[in-house]
């Protein structure tokens, strides 16, 4: 049995800028679980304020897998740099029902805070 859905948005990302002496990373994810018992193979996009949006972008996620792709690594997400104070907004399609997340860790304060953003998903 899997669960999930097969088109995923999530509208609040917005890297913020690094700062001498931070007390470290601020790393944003997108993580994706795959139930199934197949792979699943898709597509993103990104939705910026001011660009025009980046879609097509591939993805496959191992069958009874999760992966984890990191927005601030150009590798993760299909060789696209997302700067800091970029507003932007990811949309995930995939073959076969999966569950998504996106996080971030803001370190803007003393106090980091871990917080996922909510989604909308389709069927």
């Amino acid at each position: 049995m899997s669960g999930g859905g097969r088109t995923w948005h999530f509208s609040d990302g917005y890297p913020p800028e690094k700062m001498a002496g931070s007390a470290g990373e601020a790393p944003q994810a997108l993580m994706i679980l795959n139930t199934g018992e197949t792979p699943a193979r898709g597509r993103r996009g990104l939705y910026f304020l001011g660009r025009e949006p980046l879609k097509g972008i591939a993805l496959e996620v191992g069958a009874e897998r999760i992966r984890t792709l990191r927005l601030d690594r150009p590798a993760d997400i299909g060789g696209v740099s997302i700067g800091p104070l970029t507003q932007y907004a990811i949309r995930l399609r995939s073959d076969v029902p999966v569950v998504a997340q996106f996080g971030r860790v803001d370190t803007t304060q003393n106090n980091m805070a871990y917080y996922c953003a909510p989604a909308i998903s389709e069927a």
